[in-house]
This record gives structure tokens, sequence and C-alpha cells, in this order.
């Protein structure tokens, strides 16, 4: 219980000196992916000073005129991130890491799910490590909200997960090691349990299923997380009875419904 309670005032005295403070200097991890994209472009508009990783060389110049500092690294590369992160010096880093094929192509899925268990598990561990190292104060992580085990619905954030179930529990395994590392690193920790992605670059024009969630939403969620909210879980997702996104939008003032404009896009 004392460590606990110490734990609370530093978190305390994060959000104290975030809300106090100029704007500065956010990573992006996983700047190049859909969210990423999107995500990028609001927080330089909102003043930040942005670096973003990717591991394509082709997408650095798309970063750049976002905007963002472009960094190509390989997030298994321990050693390599680990110096990327100590150069950048953020405040805070966004994880939006993923490896999924586009539109959920079902023929790729079972590779892709395998892919990117490791990156929630491994991946995480080397970004935490070098966040860590960093001095980083914040990390905000991308999880899933469509991973609860069978239940009274609307689920909340204190549901259980489905760890034992035959299709989704190896993701819902990833996810929780993602956010066991997260919440319990010496930063305040922010976990975002995404709903079902739709919206440009997602390879879906219309919401896909229970739990949907527009791309901009999700990408406004993260960005607001960046200097709000005490450490913990928290569902985004639009309000269609599968999941209570309740505590973001209490916490954040966040709205399912936002989206870029035209020229933002």
């Amino acid at each position: 219980m004392a460590d606990v309670a110490i734990r609370q005032r530093d978190n305390a005295s994060v959000r104290q000196t975030l809300s106090s403070t100029p704007k500065t200097r956010i990573l992006v991890a996983g700047a190049s992916g859909a969210i990423g994209r999107r995500l990028c472009r609001m927080l330089v508009d909102d003043g930040w000073s942005v670096a973003g990783t990717t591991r394509s060389t082709d997408k650095a110049s798309m970063l750049l005129d976002l905007g963002v500092e472009p960094v190509i690294v390989d997030v298994f590369d321990a050693p390599s991130l680990l110096g990327i992160v100590r150069k950048a010096q953020p405040d805070i880093v966004i994880h939006q890491l993923t490896d999924l094929p586009p539109a959920l192509a079902p023929e790729k899925m079972a590779e892709a799910r395998i892919r990117n268990a490791r990156i929630r598990e491994i991946g995480t561990r080397n970004l935490v490590a070098a966040a860590i190292a960093a001095g980083v104060k914040r990390m905000v992580a991308q999880s899933i909200a469509f991973a609860y085990a069978p239940g009274p619905k609307p689920y909340r954030e204190d549901a259980p997960l489905n760890l034992d179930d035959p299709d989704i529990g190896l993701s819902a395994r990833a996810v929780a090691s993602l956010e066991r590392q997260v919440l319990t690193a010496p930063f305040e920790g922010i976990v975002l349990r995404y709903g079902k992605l739709y919206g440009p670059g997602t390879g879906f024009d219309r919401p896909p299923g229970d739990g949907p969630l527009h791309v901009d939403a999700a990408a406004d969620a993260a960005r607001r997380a960046a200097t709000r909210g005490e450490s913990g879980v928290y569902n985004i997702a639009e309000a269609d009875g599968t999941v209570s996104s309740d505590k973001a939008v209490d916490t954040f003032d966040w709205n399912p419904d936002f989206r870029l404009g035209e020229a933002e896009r």
C-alpha cells in the first residue's frame, strides 16, 4: 500500500508538470500507421515538437511533409531504439505500433496475429525500457477493446480479458502483457483500448462490427491522453452497447464523433 501511495503522489506531480509547462517533445512510435499519421498531424498543429518512428525509408518523406522528424528504426532492435529515444529526449511517448495487413485480410491474419503479439510483448518491452532510460514522464499505448471475455455488456475497463479463448487468446494475452508493462513502469501510463477501426487508411469505409471506432476519433483520444488523465485503462469506442467509453468521455472530454476536416486529411 505504501508503494501505491508513493506512485499516486508521483503521478499527481507528473500531471501538474504536464499541465503547467509549455508543450515540448513527443515521440510517436508507429507514426506512419493509420492512426499515427493522423495523430502526428494533430500534435504538430497543437504546437508539439514531434518525432515519429517508422520501419520504412519510403515513409520518411511523408512524415517530413507532416512536420514530423522521421526516425527509421525496428522496435526489435533494442540498442538502436534505446539510442534513438535518448537522442529524441521526449517528454511523452505514444505507442501506436502494430503489424497488421490492409483491411485485416483474412488469408493473412493467422501470421499477422503472431507478428502483432510479438510487437505488443517484445516491442513494448524494448520501447518501455528505452523510455525509462530517457526519463520519459508519460506513455500512451494502444490496446484493444474487443478482447473481453464473454459477459454482461457494455464491457467496462474492469471486465476480464478472454485470455484462454482459442481464437482471440493470443491477442488478449499479448495486450495484457503490453498493458502490464506500461502500467507498472516508473512513468505515468495510459492504456487506450481501441474499438474496431474504420475510416481512411484502415481498409474499412464503414463500421466493421461491434464496438467500432473511427480512426480520427482514435487519434484524437491519444492526443488528449498525452496530457490528461490518471494512469489506467480507458475504453475508446462508439457507444453501440458493446463497450462503455464513459471513463474516457469524462476524463479526456473525448467525443467519438470527432473527425478531421477535409483540409486536414
